[in-house]
């Protein structure tokens, strides 16, 4: 009768609006009038279809740290076998990360602390609350506040080893990835012993943000994905993912972790995949489609001037009518500058570009200098306007200032001698087709017009006649006249 009169209470309670029963929501509401409650229908608590894959996958780790070390919860050792095999690195990092977020006491995490932090990170959607994460979970092993240069180093290793290793053709390898990350470390810490996690998060934002995203792709298709191979008892390497590496056509003068460097730091015009992904391919939730990279585009060489010759012409003549997004990387003694042009370069008195226009720093620092519309220039025959390519959206004073002959650079003040020139087009196939088709009708149009027969009545008035004769050239055909 207690337990009968208690119930009742409670009803009218939630009937006048007093309180609200544990475990119901607010779902009846009033009319002005005083009409009738409108129950609206209540929502059962049970877990979202998206995070049964990480319930699953806490339960079969925890089961594996009980069965083969004897702890009731998830051990570092079964993390990094099950979940991170390829990746002892960013196991290590991941299990430290989620230890301490959720203070746990032992050395062990217990199943409902590995369940809560690995479906936040699964549900992450915001680029600020992925970058800050794992800025975190690399750089704040002692100190929750501040990230030192290896802890960011290793984040940024890991980011490349993780592209490489999902490379379309293999997994690749690079000589220069510890040039290429020694500048993006000085390039933000400057020689300095630390940073906070806000100025580093802030840095990755404004210069390379898309670095970082590799890292969170690849920890969401484990976790979404790997309970599957536990349950099967299989070891296999998981399905591959393609994570936003430029696919570069064939063996050239562009190492592979500049590449991914300027895959992270450049707009995302220059990585355009070439397809979308497949429909239903992440089925088990509609937000992970969001974080799974697709197939990026093929960078093809357009102009290498070892190969071609360094001057104004030659880069004109490789470079002029491809009409899709490029990277000229400009190397110098002492400097590496690198100009994002997001349309076909053209020759004009007048700064042109579109906002995706880009001015990067590669060597021996790694910055974003500018990116902004109408900041390119290019002009080698217009009489009474400055001369060469220039680069900087303050037409006095251009960041970039290479002279007409192409053999010295001006950057950010400082002069530089050029030693040599790439251009990558980073459009679809159809954009260097076109090219080469254009090409090829000026050579025929050129051809055509050296094997032209003039009659004699034409000659007689041709300009190149004329000089000939001012030239001091003897007429051979009197009779012509």
């Amino acid at each position: 009768m207690g337990s009968h009169h208690s119930h009742e209470n409670k009803g009218a309670e939630v009937a006048s609006g007093n309180s609200t029963p544990r475990g119901s929501k607010r779902g009846s509401s009033r009319s002005g009038s005083g009409g009738e409650l409108q129950a609206l229908p209540e929502k059962v608590e049970k877990p979202p279809p998206s995070m049964v894959p990480v319930e699953k996958l806490g339960k079969l780790l925890a089961q594996r740290s009980r069965e083969e070390e004897g702890i009731n919860g998830v051990t570092e050792k079964c993390f990094t076998k099950y979940l991170f095999p390829m990746y002892p690195e960013l196991a290590r990092h991941f299990y430290k990360y989620i230890h301490r977020a959720g203070k746990c006491k032992n050395k062990h995490i217990p199943l409902a602390t590995f369940r809560q932090h690995c479906e936040r990170i699964l549900s992450m959607l915001d680029n600020a609350a992925i970058i800050d994460t794992y800025v975190r979970m690399f750089g704040a092993e002692t100190d929750d506040n501040m990230v030192t240069p290896d802890g960011f180093r290793s984040l940024l290793y890991t980011s490349y080893k993780l592209s490489m290793d999902h490379y379309p053709e293999g997994p690749q390898t690079c000589p220069m990835i510890d040039k290429t990350l020694s500048a993006v470390v000085k390039g933000c810490f400057n020689n300095k012993d630390c940073h906070s996690i806000g100025f580093v998060v802030r840095w990755l934002e404004e210069h390379c943000h898309r670095l970082i995203f590799p890292i969170h792709r690849y920890c969401v298709h484990m976790l979404a994905t790997r309970h599957r191979d536990i349950e099967a008892a299989r070891q296999s390497q998981p399905s591959t993912l393609e994570l936003g590496t430029p696919v570069l056509t064939r063996a050239a003068p562009l190492p592979l972790s500049m590449a991914w460097l300027l895959a992270g730091c450049a707009p995302a015009l220059y990585s355009r995949p070439l397809h979308a992904p497949a429909p239903g391919a992440l089925a088990s939730a509609t937000w992970l489609a969001r974080l799974v990279c697709a197939v990026p585009s093929h960078w093809v060489p357009l102009y290498c001037s070892r190969d071609h010759g360094l001057g104004a012409n030659r880069f004109l003549h490789h470079t002029t009518s491809y009409r899709g997004p490029t990277i000229v990387i400009l190397e110098a003694a002492g400097v590496t500058v690198v100009v994002c042009a997001p349309v076909e370069w053209r020759e004009t008195h007048q700064y042109w570009g579109t906002a995706d226009t880009a001015l990067i720093q590669l060597f021996p620092a790694f910055a974003l200098i500018e990116c902004a519309p109408r900041m390119l220039y290019l002009n080698t025959s217009i009489r009474g306007y400055p001369k060469g390519l220039r680069a900087g959206s303050d037409p006095r004073k251009p960041l970039l200032d290479v002279p007409e002959d192409f053999d010295t650079i001006t950057f950010q003040g400082a002069p530089y001698t050029l030693n040599a020139i790439q251009v990558w087009g980073c459009g679809d196939q159809a954009s260097r087709e076109i090219q080469l088709d254009i090409k090829k009708w000026q050579v025929k149009e050129a051809e055509r017009q050296r094997q032209v027969k003039l009659s004699a009545a034409d000659w007689l008035e041709h300009p190149d006649r004329y000089l000939l004769q001012l030239a001091g050239r003897p007429v051979y055909n009197d009779t012509a006249q």
